[in-house]
């Protein structure tokens, strides 16, 4: 592998996961984006309260992410050999922390919605 394209990428994680799950995960991050963009272009804003309390469900998401992709790979934390590994594990976590964030802030925004309350917490 002498270049790093998308390319390349989209191949080595087709391979890992296998197209299905992968284009899945794809497929599923694409509609949880998309309801994060309709949530905030609906109230004009990033409500502060919500967005605090979804944080809290980073950690989970960081090591949600990280068992899922060892437990689909086979893999533990004793096959980590060098620092690439080490990057790659961040980078898991990262990922997860970030994408659980997004979800629970459009699934608290869904709910404080549902309630007539989108946007009364808001700090402006």
């Amino acid at each position: 592998m002498q270049e790093l394209s998308i390319g390349t990428l989209l191949a080595v994680f087709q391979e890992v996961f296998g197209a299905g799950v992968f284009w899945g995960m794809v497929a599923l991050a694409a509609l949880i984006l998309a309801a994060f963009v309709y949530l905030i272009m609906r109230e004009h804003k990033l409500v502060s309260g919500r967005f605090l309390r979804a944080e809290l469900m980073a950690p989970v998401g960081a090591i949600a992410a990280i068992l899922f992709v060892q437990w689909f790979t086979s893999s533990g934390f004793g096959d980590i050999g060098g620092p690439i590994d080490v990057i790659v594990l961040i980078g898991i976590g990262t990922a997860g922390a970030i994408g659980l964030t997004i979800l629970a802030y459009v699934v608290l925004g869904a709910f404080s919605w549902r309630r007539g309350r989108a946007g009364q917490e808001s700090v402006e």
